[in-house]
Formats: C-alpha cells, structure tokens, sequence
C-alpha cells in the first residue's frame, strides 16, 4: 500500500486553474481500482491518496500522469508500507509480513 503526499509547488491560482484535469484523473484511477481514498491537507498545502499497486514503480508512473505533475504545480512524496491491521472495508489490501 501507498500514501502518496502532494505538496503545491506554485500558488493556489495555478492549481485551482488543474483542478478539473486532476478529479478527472482521480476519477480515472478510483475507476481503475488504484486509488483508495484522497483529499486536500489542511492547511490546503498540498493533499494525500491512499492507494495500491503492484509495485512502487508503478504508482510512480501513476504519478506523474497526474494534470497537477504535467502542469508543475506539485510534487508527490510516495511511502510504502505494510498494511497489516485494516478496517474490516479494507480486509482486502491487509499485508502479512514476509
């Protein structure tokens, strides 16, 4: 599992100017199965995706497919963990250590 942290590289205009292009990239990766739960910090520097994948390269990828990265008004910090205690929702994603 994956926390994907966003941290605004440019002003709040720039990025309220990306924001329709990244819900819809949202929505694409929710779609996908990618994409566990997001929304902004606050203080709205910035926000966090929970997500999965098989490996970090490709959440990477995912990443800078995002409209906020192609416009270069933010940059992702991405940690991987092991889930291994989960919401009964999440029962799914639970990890065992290897």
């Amino acid at each position: 599992m994956f926390v994907l942290e966003l941290s605004y590289t440019a002003p709040l205009e720039a990025v309220d100017a990306v924001l329709e292009a990244h819900v819809a990239w949202l929505d694409e990766q929710y779609a996908a199965g990618t994409f566990l739960a997001s929304g902004r910090k606050n203080p709205r520097d910035g926000g966090v995706i929970l997500a999965v994948a098989r490996d970090r390269a490709t959440i990477e990828e995912i990443a800078a497919g995002d409209p906020f990265v192609t416009a270069g008004v933010c940059a992702y910090r991405v940690t991987e963990f092991v889930a291994t205690k989960t919401a009964p929702d999440l029962d799914r994603y639970r990890e065992t250590l290897g």
